[in-house]
């Protein structure tokens, strides 16, 4: 008499993955190979709203050696009593393991590393991102073996649906005790983008099978992914030379993404600057204790603000080969396909003004802040591009190829100016105290976005930096450099800047002052006019 038990598996997918799909197809797998299997969905709302997890139930002995015995299902998951869990989202497999489902003792876990926001890590003006590594050292604690690895880029590059991929997984695994052949013969029998899907599923048939063997390496390898990237990371040799190896991978970004931005000249200039925060940590932390953090945040901080967006870069990222071929499997298109994309871009007077000498841009803002202050609203210009089309492409890559144009305008020189004070204010730092200029450095985290969240962002950062880093009065290079760190996390958490305020005032510097908002006076289109009668 067979006295096994079922194996359990729950999917866990978020809405439009396809893991009713994925469900669908293991049962009709079990049933095809002479297997008795049974499914259930339960639908719930996790962090991103509709995730809906799958039960699944396989009794692993076939039908024919049953003697015409039915097995007994389960209809919901018993928590520490699942064999298997594979989810498409970290955090959602995260959330399960919370929910005791995974068993140090019987449970393996099936993960992608693909993240979907949450909307609180959405609303924070800073990187809201929850960090990886904890989730992963959960999930590694509370499973009997983990494949963890990028579902979502692996469907990506296989124009498939992440189910396909979270499929080829499972056979992989080998957890259930079907052949390759029954699980390729299930996908092929979908029609319409079996080979897409076929292509998935082998990709993470080969990469769950080839890590079996190393499983348990498997979250320690993620967690140390950067420590194992190579030294160089394609810098020229003289770069290699200048800077210390812990700067290299940021460095390499930073110059690759300057030259890309404008040329050579930008790129050096890039060069240039981190050179003089490297010479003043050198001198603040001669024996590296600190591993060159301060130069390698600046690497990364000082290229994103100086590649600010603009008009050219816009155009120049709308037009990249990259981006069509990335909306091209966005939308899954095929050979044989008409993909039409249309941009829609509405740029106002700011934008035309940053490309124009100081003294003509000063004349298109004062005429449309006075167009404002008489009620109307800001001038800009709507358009819509089919980058699809000859002219529309045309159009884009004459935008983009006005880089010469930028260094001669009025926001390129503003950007600059302020970059150098920061710049400055790092350095000074730097020499008075190690974590003084570290903390300054890292205010490079509050430039960010385009329009008014970009501006709102170098206003605070010059605040402190007038009025933190170098004004109120404290006991110690210690105490500003807390003060600061402090001003930043403020300004990252609360868009509006009042935690920022209270900040700045706690720490004996003045708050922001209140910028001025003209009035606009509309008519009420639903007032009825007032009827005077003469008499």
């Amino acid at each position: 008499m067979h006295q096994q038990k079922p194996i359990t598996f729950l999917i866990c997918a978020l809405g439009g993955e396809g893991g009713g799909v994925l469900t669908e197809w293991l049962v009709d797998i079990a049933r095809a190979s002479g297997y008795a299997a049974q499914s259930t969905s339960i639908p719930g709302v996790a962090q991103r709203t509709g995730a809906t997890t799958y039960y699944l139930e396989v009794f692993p002995v076939p039908l024919a050696e049953l003697d015409g015995r039915r097995p007994v299902f389960s209809l919901n998951p018993v928590p520490g009593a699942l064999d298997g869990l594979i989810s498409s989202e970290l955090l959602e497999t995260a959330r399960q393991v919370g929910n005791g489902m995974a068993s140090p003792q019987r449970t393996l876990v099936i993960s992608s590393t693909s993240r979907t926001l949450t909307t609180a890590e959405r609303m924070v003006p800073g990187d809201g991102r929850t960090d990886p590594a904890p989730l992963l050292q959960a999930i590694g604690a509370q499973s009997r073996a983990t494949q963890v690895f990028d579902m979502g880029q692996m469907a990506k590059d296989c124009g498939t649906v992440v189910s396909a991929v979270m499929l080829g997984a499972i056979a992989g695994s080998g957890l259930l005790p079907f052949a390759r052949q029954a699980y390729e013969d299930a996908i092929r029998h979908g029609g319409k983008g079996a080979e897409a899907s076929l292509r998935g599923f082998d990709r993470a048939f080969a990469q769950v099978s080839a890590q079996q063997a190393q499983t348990a390496l498997v979250v320690d390898l993620l967690l140390n992914e950067e420590l194992s990237a190579p030294a160089s990371h394609g810098l020229e040799a003289d770069l290699i030379r200048i800077f210390p190896p812990q700067v290299h991978d940021m460095l390499a970004l930073g110059h690759a993404r300057m030259i890309e931005y404008q040329d050579e000249d930008y790129a050096d200039l890039y060069v240039q600057r981190l050179q003089q925060v490297l010479r003043a940590e050198q001198l603040a932390d001669p024996s590296a204790a600190h591993v060159y953090a301060t130069t390698r945040e600046m690497a990364r901080w000082l290229a994103l603000w100086m590649a600010f967006d603009d008009i050219v870069r816009v155009a120049a990222l709308k037009s990249s080969v990259s981006r069509w071929q990335r909306v091209h499997g966005e939308v899954k298109a095929e050979s044989g396909d008409l993909l039409q994309v249309y941009d829609h871009f509405k740029p106002g007077a700011p934008e035309f003004a940053a490309l124009l000498p100081a003294g003509l841009a000063s004349r298109v803002t004062r005429w449309d802040r006075q167009r404002v202050a008489g009620g109307k609203a800001p001038w800009a210009l709507a358009l819509k591009i089919g980058t699809h089309s000859v002219f529309g492409m045309l159009s884009l890559r004459f935008l983009a190829s006005l880089k010469w144009l930028r260094v001669r305008g009025s926001r390129y020189a503003a950007e600059q100016a302020l970059i150098e004070q920061w710049l400055a204010g790092v350095v000074r730092g730097t020499e008075q105290d190690w974590q003084l200029g570290h903390e300054i450095a890292l205010c490079g985290r509050l430039i960010k976005g385009y329009g008014s969240t970009n501006e709102r962002g170098k206003d605070n950062l010059m605040h402190v930096l007038e009025h933190l880093a170098t004004g109120a009065s404290f006991t110690s290079n210690k105490s500003r450099a807390a003060a600061i760190a402090q001003a930043r996390e403020a300004a990252l958490a609360d868009e509006a800047g009042k935690a920022l305020d209270q900040t700045l005032v706690q720490h004996g510097a003045p708050a922001r002052p209140v910028k001025a908002q003209p009035i606009r006076w509309m008519d009420n289109p639903h007032r009825k006019p007032r009827v005077v009668k003469a008499s």
